[in-house]
């Protein structure tokens, strides 16, 4: 087989396999280790997220200041946009040993109990996904923030003894994408709360620029922005795609990234301009040609589409309402003419949000309950 027909069917393999999305949000556990690489060392390294940068930066620098262990850190937002990465600049910036661990690996309080009974004075303990801890530890977790201990249970019954354990002051890194699940104690716990938020293309393009000059990959600046636009305001995604045309350039071209190649290699990969993919524009395309702009239900555009429902609604949706593509109604699922323009047909009369019909209810609404799916 020759280079370009085992890339053509590396290409096709990916393609077909929605569960591993170009333009996924989340990473895979070989993706991160490529991430890991590419990651910002130092606070004046990150690129964007310039409030979150200068807040965080005073915290520690006061921390250091009082030679005191920093207030607990909440970091929020989607993923791919680098909670992991100021986990680990917060401990690098305080010199200090940095422990990972996931809440759905903390199934029991004597997981975390075991955790933080290893932990050493100044120690930085990362909680990703802590929205998913189970309760009984989440419980222990409050006191453990507060005043550094937790109450190991001995026996069962009767006879059950609690023992006090002292821990070490120490740094807690929680991370969430749902900060909304997360119990009100809990948060309260947190002494510096951070939402991060979408990236703008410029700062992507400085993202890509640097992630190309330690992959020692050329590109110029019409193929970083190139990248960048189509990248849905994620760092994550900016890198893969920037792997994607990188692949491309070396084996049907020179090697170097321009425009034209990181558009050619983009196209392939369906990616779109606006950064949809194939399932993104199938669900746009069922919504305005088989039901005339809605409302229609998501389990109607998931059975339409070929997926499941939360595919649709996890996978897809969030984006396409993000940019104004789609929008969320009491009766169902709405195609905006900003839709229609992407896919380039012209509203209907009588279909919503065109001069027409304007429905009272073609709003946005964000009930999860959706009365016709």
């Amino acid at each position: 087989m020759s280079g370009e027909d085992a890339l053509d069917a590396a290409e096709q393999a990916h393609l077909d396999d929605l569960a591993h999305r170009v333009v996924e949000a989340e990473a895979s556990g070989d993706e991160r280790a490529v991430e890991a690489a590419l990651r910002p060392r130092r606070l004046d390294e990150v690129v964007g997220q310039e409030r979150v940068r200068e807040q965080l930066a005073l915290v520690l620098a006061a921390a250091r200041g009082r030679e005191r262990t920093p207030d607990h850190v909440l970091l929020s937002g989607p993923p791919g946009l680098g909670k992991t990465t100021l986990a680990m600049i917060i401990a690098a910036e305080m010199g200090s040993p940095l422990r990972l661990t996931s809440g759905p690996a903390i199934t029991h309080a004597g997981d975390l109990a075991a955790i933080l009974s290893g932990m050493n004075e100044s120690d930085v303990l990362f909680v990703d996904e802590i929205h998913r801890m189970s309760r009984p530890a989440e419980e222990m977790l409050y006191m453990a923030m507060e005043d550094f201990r937790v109450d190991v249970v001995i026996g069962k019954g009767p006879g059950a003894t609690a023992i006090p354990l002292e821990i070490p002051p120490f740094t807690l890194v929680g991370a969430t994408t749902r900060a909304g699940l997360l119990p009100g104690p809990l948060r309260d716990r947190f002494g510096f709360t951070a939402h991060l938020e979408f990236y703008e293309p410029a700062e992507l393009d400085r993202i890509v620029a640097r992630s190309a000059a330690l992959m020692e990959v050329p590109v110029d600046a019409d193929g970083r922005a190139e990248i960048a636009s189509r990248s849905r305001g994620t760092p994550r995604i900016a890198n893969r795609l920037l792997r994607r045309v990188r692949d491309y350039a070396q084996v049907r071209s020179d090697g170097t990234v321009t425009r034209d190649i990181a558009h050619r290699a983009l196209d392939l990969y369906e990616v779109d301009a606006s950064g949809l993919d194939r399932l993104d524009r199938a669900v746009l395309d069922v919504l305005c040609r088989r039901f005339g702009g809605g409302p229609v239900g998501v389990s109607t555009l998931a059975v339409a589409v070929g997926e499941e429902r939360e595919t649709v609604e996890e996978v897809a949706e969030p984006f396409l309402v993000r940019i104004g593509f789609l929008a969320r109604t009491p009766r169902g699922r709405v195609a905006t003419p900003a839709a229609w323009s992407h896919l380039g047909l012209t509203v209907p009369a009588g279909a919503p949000f065109s001069d027409s019909a304007l429905p009272a209810e073609a709003t946005l609404f964000d009930e999860d309950a959706d009365p016709t799916g």
